[in-house]
């Protein structure tokens, strides 16, 4: 596998996206510990930020493997259950004491996951969940973001001068600019009684009443550009179908899936494909059936669906539901050992209420 090769023509494309990941993001500070999890492809990157990191006069501590620490796929297929469910301590020391974290990814196969057995990869992910807790609760300075290579590329249906490009693209932004322009949006939501989503098999009711919403203007995400809540955990109902693209989790990919609520949690759940897999995610724990995050996508840079997350959630004229774990900062109290976000286009015909007002149609804002 490989990844982008920086020439001179493209550092200073690698400089300005390592000065936003350490000075903007996390602003990183003198004597900080900050602990970088990547795989090898994105060296260039990578000695880009370490550098930035020492100039700041803090530490670049770095877990470079060939999958995302803290867990080894490899040794995750062998490892008795009973180790696979915790992380060791001399990683939870670390999870304890980071000042802050960064997470490039750069993968050399995108499907890596789908290797482990579902219920392996449950006993992965909450061992995973330790590491994640102080960044869900935003305890600490956080940043995720991504290095292009021929696997993220091949998943976008791209070339990899192409990915390359439209990632630049979408992250070397004006992100205090598209700061305030996601916060006019996002005060629109702050506190709704009622946000009602409608497209294509889609009719689904949710509450923000108390809750407010953060937005991402490339702080805590590279590319930024949404804003998101968490929604009371009791409050959604009717129906939402995502008809227009693929979900993916953990290497595996289902089509056309269809999610029905009551009181806040899934009754019914199928999936033109990869049915078992969804029932197997919702079946990892209680609050893997309720909504842990309503997203809107905003980044004027992504209007194409990738086969990449951190990209498809920010689509412009999207919205996302990510099914599990809930942001503490946001005000969620949902507890999961997952947290998947699922996209729904609503460029085609659909359209977001707040509170009975239509706020968007066709993914054209109307405020």
């Amino acid at each position: 596998m490989s990844s982008y090769s920086s020439s001179e023509a493209d550092e200073a494309q690698l400089a300005e996206y390592a000065r936003l990941i350490v000075e903007r993001s996390l602003d990183v500070q003198p004597g900080w510990q900050v602990l970088i999890r990547t795989t090898p492809e994105a060296r260039p990157l990578l000695d880009e930020v370490v550098r930035r990191i020492a100039r700041r006069g803090a530490y670049a501590i770095v877990r470079l493997g060939f999958t995302l620490w803290p867990v080894d796929l490899a040794w995750a297929a062998e490892a008795p259950d009973a180790l696979l469910g915790e992380l060791p301590e001399i990683d939870r020391h670390a999870c304890d004491t980071m000042d802050a974290r960064i997470t490039i990814e750069a993968p050399g196969d995108t499907r890596a996951d789908s290797v482990l057995p579902p219920d392996r990869l449950a006993l992965a992910k909450t061992a995973e969940r330790y590491f994640l807790r102080r960044t869900l609760s935003d305890e600490i300075p956080w940043v995720g973001c991504q290095y292009p290579t021929d696997a993220l590329a091949r998943e976008a249906g791209m070339t990899l001068e192409a990915f390359t490009e439209l990632l630049f693209g979408a992250v070397l932004a004006d992100w205090d600019a598209e700061g305030e322009r996601l916060r006019r949006y996002a005060h629109c939501f702050d506190g709704a009684e009622e946000v009602r989503l409608v497209g294509a098999g889609t009719d689904l009711t949710l509450s923000l009443s108390g809750r407010t919403g953060h937005v991402d203007d490339g702080r805590h995400n590279l590319p930024g550009g949404e804003f998101f809540y968490a929604p009371l955990e009791e409050s959604a109902a009717g129906v939402i179908t995502f008809s227009e693209y693929p979900a993916l989790y953990q290497g595996h990919e289902l089509a056309g899936i269809r999610l029905e609520f009551r009181d806040g949690a899934v009754v019914e759940a199928s999936a033109d494909q990869g049915e078992d897999v969804l029932h197997s995610i919702l079946d990892q724990d209680e609050g893997a059936r309720r909504v842990g995050e309503l997203g809107i996508g905003c980044n004027p840079g992504i209007t194409r669906f990738m086969r990449n997350t951190l990209f498809d959630e920010k689509i412009d004229g999207s919205a996302h539901l990510a099914l599990g774990q809930s942001y503490a900062v946001c005000g969620g109290t949902n507890v999961s050992s997952i947290h998947w976000d699922i996209v729904k286009d609503l460029r085609r015909g659909g359209r977001i209420e707040v509170d009975g007002q239509v706020v968007q149609e066709g993914g054209r804002w109307l405020v």
